[in-house]
């Protein structure tokens, strides 16, 4: 049974859910982290390739080129990262097909499901920080003006939280489904996931 912080109840099929201060059953190999759009997911797999020595891609990198345009071997990256053995990556673009590849061929999911304004105030922390100090993105792209949240709501990051925030909450009983061989983790707040990851996470180490 899943331990969920007050106030934050999971989707149904609560019996997939790992208790967050139990070892895991099995070491992990092959991770997916998956959350809104930037509630962290990329910090945290980082932070966990490093402590489980699991090589970490980052999918972003992946997918945008130039000019924020799809890199054109973006399938068959994803292809190539998925068949090996050892790897931590976010689980992202399933509208681009590549949710499956990732998924089957995983053997642990780590769902961040923080509330909203957890999730949203890091997004805007960030959003800020990389538009105003123009920080370098994935092949030299960088965050656009603030303004497109009004003038251009396809190219808002801000905007694309808004409109896609309960879509793991939605989706999330259909994948539990279709992947049955995952062990997942879920994290409701980040309190949670500092215990977990000084405790259960912490005892893989090495």
């Amino acid at each position: 049974m899943n331990h969920t912080e007050p106030g934050n109840q999971p989707p149904q099929d609560t019996g997939r859910y790992l208790d967050t201060r139990n070892a895991l059953p099995q070491r992990p190999q092959r991770v997916l982290v998956c959350g809104v759009t930037g509630v962290g997911k990329t910090t945290l797999a980082g932070r966990l390739g490093r402590l489980w020595d699991l090589p970490h891609t980052e999918l972003d990198a992946l997918h945008h080129g130039p000019e924020w345009t799809v890199r054109p071997t973006f399938a068959q990256d994803v292809a190539r990262l998925a068949a090996t053995e050892r790897w931590i990556t976010e689980w992202q673009y399933h509208s681009k097909g590549q949710g499956p590849v990732l998924g089957h061929r995983a053997d642990t999911l780590i769902w961040l499901d923080f509330p909203r304004w957890i999730a949203l105030g890091r997004l805007v922390r960030r959003t800020l920080r990389r538009r105003l100090r123009r920080e370098r993105l994935w092949n030299g792209n960088v965050e656009p003006p603030l303004h497109v949240f009004f003038t251009d709501p396809e190219e808002s990051i801000l905007r694309f939280e808004m409109l896609t925030h309960d879509k793991w909450r939605e989706r999330m009983p259909r994948l539990l489904r279709e992947y049955p061989h995952l062990q997942v983790i879920r994290l409701t707040s980040p309190r949670e996931a500092r215990r977990w990851l000084a405790g259960p996470a912490n005892q893989l180490n090495g």
